[in-house]
Formats: structure tokens, C-alpha cells, sequence
């Protein structure tokens, strides 16, 4: 029923007459400081995480899919939790699809096709959640499936990354099922899901169809290599990452999810031999031997300086870096400098980092100017040559075999490969030559990686 308020002598209800100039002022006013102060708290509470999961699914059409995705998760997911749908650029209309499900799903929509490292690199941009899971979008989840990955992840503080099971996937997250189609898998999820911690097992490898892993840990790794293109070979990549780290696998045998399989890149027909065979090129060139490299750091870096590690702690010293915004940082000894003015002040070339990455790595204890960068770039860079079997600070080191290494703080840092030298605008570097007796004589180091290639340039 309307009601309609009447003076006390039965009147018709009073008219209000149009605000005056003076009125109009002070709203207005009001409403711009409302506005600017609801930025700045935005603003301010943009990094606080809530206590849930964000749940991210890059896609590329497939709308069908990617609504019994979002379903599944609905009907199976008791646990706080947000979506984020990372569209790269489908042809379907992927917004309109997503319309029933109302205010249910943040969503953001790529100009161009990213890739599956894109668009999962922009979905953990917008993520709060204080865990975070990675998943395809031909998934169905079942009951439990969260409930059972998180009491697996929070059972050890050095579990890095967990997966579930499944009856579609490469490795050993692959188990036999006894059905034929989903109408019949939801019967067989709901008797596997049963809580078993003798299900759970340390893996070597897992893939990204679903992976959840703490908010903090994507911070220490950062985020995914974009250099492959629209799928394959980054999850692996971003795994041997965190391993490096010292960081666990697991698989929880007691959460199983369906996957229908490959949707997105059976859907590239005749290219996909092309993206497969770039995609291994670049993980190989770029890492050369990664599980060599995971097993030398567990037996030596690791061994001897005991401790999780950063993703930052890979990166070299005697170097300049920038982000998106330009602005410039000399990495020394691990730790960040800033440099007023552009990288050509020291005569030198900056390397892309995400703004992530750069926050991580702390700041120098004390100030640095120019002229001390650019002192320091021109001695790592040697100008003049050094006796084989010697070395300074932030210089390369070549030992036998052609491995190249960086002296810094009585340790030899190896470079993953020449992918990774070329990446830090070292490959030109002079280099001094050591015997392999002197380089057998000096501990060596934490590995040196190459950083993640970045094409998004909100990172």
C-alpha cells in the first residue's frame, strides 16, 4: 500500500520545490567527497584478503562448459568463496551467459587472447581470497572437493601447491573411474570424497586444471611466464618455480573433480602442433634441465642455507629493473634501489618486472646515487679483464662446459641457461674463466632464473 502524508488539516501532500542553487552546491559537494573517500578506503582494503577462496577460470568461449563449471561450484562449494571469470577475448558472449548468475561472478573481459597464463595472471590480480585455486573451465566440482584440498594444504606449512584427482589428466593426478558419463560420475565422487589423509601424497609435479596454493605463496612466485602461448608448458613452468623455492607438492587423493579435457586446446585444430611445439621450445631453452636443477638445490643451496625461499631470491645482483610505470630499481644482493631518472643515467638497460614482483623485494638499508650505480654496473660488467680463478662483485665466472655463474657474497650462482642470461642483458658480459678445481673450492649459490615475460601492462 502507498501511503500518502497529509498536513494535519487533510491537505494534498506538500510538494518539496526544486532545490536551491545554494542546495544543489552542497550536494554536489557532499557527493565528490563521498566519492573521493570511497577511493581512497577502496584503495586502501584493496590488498586485505577476506577470509575465503577466490576461485579463477580463465576462458576462451566454451560458454556451455564454463557454466556447469560455475554451477558445480555453486551446488559443491559450502566454503566462502568469490569467482572471477577471466574472458580472453571469446567470440561467444560470454558476459550475457553469465547474467543469470547476477552478482555472483566478478568478471573481466581481456581485449585479445592472452592465453591461459594471461588470463589466470589477471584473474590473481583482482583475487582476495586468502587461498586461491586456478581452474579450467571444463570442470565439474563435486561435494567436498574444497573442504578436503584445504585440510590438505593447511596440514603442513611448506605445502606449497595442492590438486586433486581426477579422471582426465596427465601424470599421476590421473586415477581409473568406473563410469562412462557425468550422470553417473556424481555417484562415484560422492563415495570417493570420503576424508582420507592415506590418500594424500607428495608429488614431483602438478597440473594446473585445478590447483590452490595460499594468497602468500603467489606473492613469493609471482606470477605466470606469458611467453607461452595460449596454453601448455606454464603451469609446468610455475611449478619447478615453487619447487625451487623449497616448497612441497601434494596431491589430495580424497578430492576428486571431473575434467572434461583439453577443451580449449582441441579447439585450435591444426595449431595446435604449432603453440605445443613453441611452447616446449621456450620451457626448454629457458630451463634447460628444470628437475636437475630442483635436485641441485635441494642437495646443495638448500642443504647448506636451510630456509623457504622467494621467487625475488632467483633474481641476479649488479642489475637494473623497472615496472609498467617506468620506474627504475638497481638490484643489489638481493635487495631493491631506487634510481631517480631513467635507466640510461647509469648507461645500462632496465628488465621488465611486475609491480608484485618489485614489492616483494625489499628495500636497500641506505641510499644509493647514480654515480655509485653506475659504479658498480661498470666493475660486474668487467672492463678490464681479471686473471682466470678471479672475481668481484656481481661479475660472471665461465666454468668448464660453458656454465655461466655470478660471484655474489662468497657464493657462485649458476644461470639456469643462456634464456636466462639473455633475459638480464648479461649475455655480453665479460666473463672471467675459472678452472674447474677453484670452482669446486666455493659454495655455490642460489640458482638464477630468468623472470617471467609479462604482456598485460596492468601487471
Amino acid at each position: 500500500m502507498i501511503k500518502r502524508f497529509r498536513s494535519a488539516r487533510g491537505r494534498r501532500p506538500i510538494r518539496q520545490s526544486p532545490p536551491s542553487s545554494s542546495g544543489s552546491d552542497r550536494y554536489n559537494e557532499g557527493y565528490e567527497r563521498g566519492y573521493t573517500e570511497g577511493l581512497v578506503k577502496g584503495r586502501d582494503t584493496f590488498h586485505i584478503p577476506f577470509q575465503g577462496t577466490s576461485i579463477i577460470i580463465p576462458t576462451y568461449n566454451q560458454a556451455e562448459y564454463l557454466i556447469q563449471c560455475i554451477g558445480s561450484i555453486e551446488a559443491h562449494t559450502p566454503e566462502p568463496h568469490e569467482i572471477i571469470v577471466v574472458d580472453n577475448a571469446s567470440t561467444d558472449d560470454i558476459a550475457s551467459c553469465l547474467k543469470p548468475f547476477g552478482g555472483k561472478i566478478r568478471f573481466a573481459r581481456l581485449e585479445q587472447n592472452r592465453g591461459f597464463a594471461g588470463g589466470v595472471n589477471y584473474g590473481i590480480m583482482m583475487a582476495k581470497g586468502e587461498t586461491v585455486v586456478i581452474l579450467n573451465n571444463d570442470i565439474l566440482v563435486t561435494p567436498n572437493w574444497l573442504t578436503h584440498m584445504l585440510r590438505c594444504l593447511d596440514s603442513d606449512p611448506q605445502i606449497g601447491a595442492v590438486g586433486p584427482v581426477t579422471n582426465y589428466i596427465s601424470g599421476e593426478q590421473q586415477i581409473p573411474v568406473p563410469y562412462e558419463d557425468v550422470k553417473e560420475m556424481w555417484e562415484f565422487a560422492a563415495g570417493h570424497n570420503v576424508p582420507d589423509e592415506g590418500k594424500w601424497r607428495e608429488a614431483d609435479r602438478l597440473v594446473g586444471f585445478c590447483l590452490l596454493l595460499h594468497r602468500d605463496v603467489l606473492h613469493h612466485i609471482g606470477y605466470l611466464d606469458e611467453g607461452y602461448r595460449i596454453g601448455n608448458y606454464e603451469d609446468d613452468d610455475w611449478i619447478i618455480r615453487l619447487r625451487l623455492t623449497g616448497r612441497k607438492l601434494f596431491i589430495a587423493g580424497d578430492s576428486f573433480i571431473h575434467h572434461f579435457g583439453s577443451v580449449s586446446m582441441k579447439q585450435l585444430g591444426q595449431q595446435f602442433e604449432s603453440v605445443h611445439h613453441h611452447n616446449e621450445l621456450y620451457y626448454t631453452n629457458k630451463w634447460d634441465n628444470p628437475y636437475a636443477w630442483v635436485t641441485n638445490m635441494k642437495e646443495g643451496a638448500l642443504a647448506r642455507f636451510p630456509g623457504l625461499r622467494s621467487g625475488h631470491d632467483f633474481y641476479p645482483s649488479h642489475v637494473l629493473v623497472r615496472d609498467q610505470s617506468g620506474l627504475v630499481y638497481f638490484l643489489l644482493n638481493g635487495r631493491k634501489y631506487a634510481l631517480s631518472g631513467g635507466a640510461e643515467q647509469v648507461g645500462a638497460e632496465a628488465v621488465l618486472l611486475s609491480r608484485l614482483d618489485i614489492r616483494q623485494i625489499p628495500d636497500g638499508e641506505y641510499s644509493l646515487t647514480s654515480e655509485q650505480i653506475r659504479e658498480m654496473l661498470d666493475s660486474a660488467a668487467m672492463d678490464e679483464s681479471l686473471s682466470a680463478g678471479e672475481a668481484g662483485a656481481g661479475q660472471l665466472v665461465e666454468g668448464p662446459g660453458g656454465r655461466v655463474y655470478q660471484w655474489s657474497r662468497g657464493t657462485m650462482r649458476p644461470f639456469a641457461s643462456l634464456h636466462t642470461l639473455e633475459r638480464w642483458h648479461m649475455a655480453l658480459r665479460k666473463r672471467s674463466v675459472w678452472p674447474l678445481e677453484r670452482l669446486n673450492s666455493v659454495p655455490e649459490g642460489d640458482l638464477i632464473i630468468a623472470p617471467p615475460h609479462l604482456d598485460n601492462p596492468v601487471l
